[in-house]
């Protein structure tokens, strides 16, 4: 078995609504996100894909297309708190999520959002999102099996 991961970066901003510190306000953070999967390496001389578990080209284009090109320079606010009646319509990139948008909670969606678009061949094991460079949230399907 073996394990790829693929880093990316995104810039998203966000409030966590009823916070006791300064992350109630808005404000934006620059991203990371590591993903990993595993699996066993592909042995078949003459297939294009020989010597590799999955293609870092495919892992991009599955992360890049469900979560970096809607969330990049975004907003992402609580759906459930009052930050949904503000009239942000002037923007182009507000999501309203169903949970407080913290980075544990945005690994834990990510994660099921990736899981779902994997080939059946690998496996997602690890989703990792820092939103500082010291502070990161990591999903690891060991704890979610």
């Amino acid at each position: 078995m073996i394990r790829i991961t693929k880093e990316f970066k995104f810039e998203m901003a966000h409030a966590l609504h009823g916070y006791d510190g300064l992350c109630k306000n808005i404000h934006g953070h620059s991203y990371k996100l590591w993903v990993t999967v595993k699996g066993k390496v592909r042995n078949e001389n003459g297939h294009v894909k020989d010597g590799m578990i999955m293609d870092f080209s495919a892992l991009k284009e599955i992360v890049k297309s469900e979560i970096i090109d809607k969330y990049d320079h975004s907003l992402v606010l609580n759906a459930h708190s009052p930050h949904a009646l503000i009239d942000l319509s002037a923007f182009e990139k507000v999501f309203y999520l169903p949970y407080q948008p913290t980075s544990e909670n945005l690994v834990m969606d990510f994660a099921t959002i990736i899981q779902s678009k994997i080939p059946k061949r690998v496996t997602l094991c690890k989703v990792v999102l820092s939103e500082t460079a010291t502070s990161f949230a990591e999903w690891n399907l060991e704890d979610n099996q």
